[in-house]
């Protein structure tokens, strides 16, 4: 699994020709960073005097985080597993009339669970974003531009996510769903950009930048 992986192993196998793991995989420990980086700013301004007032906030946002961290990592070994599904799929026999049959249900159930798992990424990249502005608003000032890092990391990822959304829905031959999830994601896509620039700016006054 990529979550099991070393780092450097990681980005070896990121920057060879097999195609996974790609940029899925990528979108997904970017996300899980930016959630980490929420926990830490939550970690370090716990107990701060400086933030004993607004400490109960600090700490839902930490739970949260920390719940979403881990799944959010998990997508990398999913969307792997997902992109490979697909790539047995179109390798399946076709000679006869019922392969063909098989062979194209099972390519468009792999592009259906090839699209959800970018999606559910890009939801969770979304919730950070916000936990980001949460941890920006009320983090200890010594560790505040990390709430920076944080949306930053967390908006790069849901926009990776996204493309891999939008790369992957026009093959589906199911309209709704497809279009479903493609205006799904423009939209976080969009009211994210928003957000993480707010967040982001927020922190830079912060820092007094």
């Amino acid at each position: 699994m990529i979550t099991q992986a070393s780092l450097n192993d990681f980005l070896d196998r990121l920057a060879s020709s097999d195609p996974t793991p790609g940029g899925g995989g990528a979108a997904a420990l970017m996300g899980a960073m930016g959630a980490a980086l929420v926990s830490m700013v939550c970690n370090v301004s716990i107990g701060k005097k400086e933030c004993e007032a607004i400490e109960p906030v600090l700490r839902a946002v930490l739970a949260r985080s920390e719940a979403l961290r881990p799944r959010v990592a998990a997508m990398a070994a999913e969307d792997e597993a997902a992109f490979g599904g697909l790539m047995a799929a179109y390798k399946l026999p076709k000679a006869s009339e019922r392969d063909k049959v098989a062979r194209s249900a099972a390519i468009q159930e792999s592009l259906r669970r090839a699209t959800l798992v970018p999606l559910e990424c890009a939801r969770a990249c979304a919730e950070v974003i916000a936990l980001a502005r949460r941890a920006g608003e009320h983090g200890y000032q010594h560790v505040i531009s990390d709430a920076g890092v944080a949306v930053s990391a967390a908006h790069a990822a849901l926009r990776s996510a996204g493309l891999n959304v939008l790369i992957n829905a026009p093959s589906i031959k199911d309209r709704d769903f497809a279009e479903a999830s493609v205006l799904e994601v423009k939209k976080l896509m969009e009211s994210s950009g928003v957000e993480s620039e707010e967040v982001y700016q927020l922190v830079r006054r912060r820092l007094g930048g």
